[in-house]
């Protein structure tokens, strides 16, 4: 078995389990059916970030945070088809992801647990939590703050990891000049060192704040030169 064959097969139960937590009814067809609609998304070969691997690295964050969490299996499902509709040149992916999900998940979920999904996906399109009434709840804004800052977690990985991270986005965006895409990047860049705060938890912040910064700043300097 490949490293990435190995990947899906573990996602893939990782998958299932989260799933038949909320609901025990799924049939296993069913269940391998929306998986397999979900890993040939990843595969994709526009996707050089926004793979299975991108996936795989989210619940290795996960493992180490999910005692945090309030509703791990939403969290988790939400993981899983956050980036389910990727392409580059598009500026919609995260609504579109949201409804792939809410779409695939309707049958077998309540109406709430999907426009919860549906929310959180919709959160990494600016990694701020939205302020609307059904997000009053503090153990849901926990949640949710969680999601957002493990899908940053990249950031503040060692200079290699970043650094392939950091190639990989530019792989995605090769249909851009090397100038436009120096530029746009720097922008994007410098937009997040403005944030008072790249984490919007404690967990995060504290081993992850100063490291991220570092690399992000590291990025601009490689990119400026």
């Amino acid at each position: 078995m490949d490293g990435l064959s190995q990947i899906e097969t573990e996602l893939a139960k990782l998958f299932e389990w989260h799933l038949t937590a909320i609901n025990s009814a799924i049939e296993t067809a069913i269940l391998i059916a929306l998986w397999q609609d979900i890993a040939v998304r990843y595969n994709e070969s526009q996707r050089a970030y926004h793979s299975l691997r991108h996936v795989q690295q989210l619940f290795a964050q996960f493992k180490q945070i999910k005692h945090h969490l309030n509703e791990p299996h939403i969290i988790a499902l939400a993981l899983f088809y956050h980036d389910v509709i990727y392409k580059p040149t598009c500026l919609d992916n995260e609504l579109k992801s949201a409804e792939y999900a809410v779409e695939s998940l309707t049958p077998y979920l309540t109406a709430e647990q999907c426009q919860h999904i549906y929310a959180l996906i919709m959160m990494t399109a600016s990694h701020q939590i939205a302020d609307i009434d059904e997000w009053s709840y503090k153990a849901r804004k926990s949640d949710a703050a969680y999601l957002l800052d493990m899908d940053l977690s990249i950031l503040g990985a060692s200079w290699s990891e970043y650094e392939q991270y950091a190639q990989a986005i530019r792989q995605e965006y090769a249909h851009i000049s090397n100038e436009d895409y120096r530029v746009g990047r720097i922008a994007v860049l410098k937009g997040l060192l403005a944030h008072p705060t790249l984490y919007l938890t404690d967990y995060y912040s504290t081993r992850l704040e100063m490291p991220a910064r570092r690399n992000i700043k590291r990025e601009i300097t490689s990119l400026a030169s």
